[in-house]
């Protein structure tokens, strides 16, 4: 039987959020790109508004994160609402840029 790709295994997950190295490169969709922490790069923007959106919820019932929010997390935004806060910030701030 094969294994599933790392991206899909706890060997593949980087345990404050997101995918680590292996797991990125274990996918065959494309190629994934490391989180963007800070900066008005639009990526990070797109990101943050996309995963803001997500239904479901930040903690689980024992309180700890979910990968939701530690995904938020490691791309820079503190919860969901301050990461579509973050995303529209950085939208506006690019817009004006691009004149």
């Amino acid at each position: 039987m094969a294994k599933s790709p790392a991206w899909q295994r706890k060997e593949g997950k980087n345990p404050t959020g997101g995918l680590n190295a292996k797991g990125r490169a274990s996918y065959k969709g494309g190629t994934l790109k490391a989180p963007v922490k800070s900066g008005d790069n639009p990526r990070r923007a797109s990101f943050l508004a996309r995963m803001g959106g997500m239904p479901g919820p930040e903690r689980k019932p024992n309180g700890e994160p979910t990968r939701l929010l530690l995904s938020l997390q490691a791309w820079g935004a503190s919860s969901k609402s301050d990461a579509k806060a973050k995303a529209a910030a950085i939208s506006k701030r690019n817009k004006g840029k691009k004149k």
